[in-house]
């Protein structure tokens, strides 16, 4: 979603700075600058380092909650039969941004719920200090990951829902940037 998001926003003559992990999509237009990060924590500083001078943040990154404890340069040998992998919290972006955020910008957050989806959504948009929220759930086919369609929810800080039909992700993207738009 997020290249998609981009694309639309640079066409409608915005200057996007889109952070991106890696992915097999490629994105060639003017106004897009593209900052690659490998990992949460490089995602997490070029966010936090590019934000002051945004009006807007879209954050649809799935970014991973959870990390290693330690990561290793070289195979980890086989020498039992279980191991025990420790994994530590990833700095959360969403709710360090929605600590810094002025009132002259906007947050637009996702999330990607299994159950009590609109419940969940609207905790997560109070609790992180987003204007918006993109709702996606597991539980509708054709929707979100390894797919060219979606299906959303966009919920707003006043708790407005608007429901949207399955379609493609270029017009989903549409349809989030015409709901910021209302905001602005």
């Amino acid at each position: 979603m997020g290249y998609s998001i981009a694309e639309v926003c640079a066409n409608m003559g915005a200057e996007v700075i889109l952070v991106s992990g890696p992915v097999s999509i490629s994105l060639n237009h003017k106004n897009i600058r593209i900052i690659p990060v490998n990992t949460a924590e490089e995602m997490f500083a070029a966010s936090m380092e590019h934000f002051k001078s945004t009006d807007i943040a879209i954050l649809s990154a799935a970014v991973a909650d959870f990390s290693p404890e330690f990561t290793l340069k070289s195979k980890i040998k086989r020498e039992k039969e279980d191991m025990v992998l420790n994994l530590k919290p990833t700095r959360d972006i969403a709710k360090e941004l929605g600590k810094i955020k002025k009132d002259s910008q906007l947050l637009i957050g996702f999330a990607l719920e299994t159950n009590n989806e609109i419940d969940n959504a609207k905790s997560k948009l109070k609790r992180k200090n987003l204007d918006l929220i993109v709702l996606n759930s597991l539980k509708d086919e054709g929707a979100g990951f390894g797919t060219d369609t979606n299906k959303i929810t966009i919920i707003d800080k006043n708790n407005n829902i608007d429901n949207f039909e399955l379609k493609s992700k270029k017009e989903v993207a549409g349809d989030i940037v015409n709901k910021i738009i209302t905001l602005v």
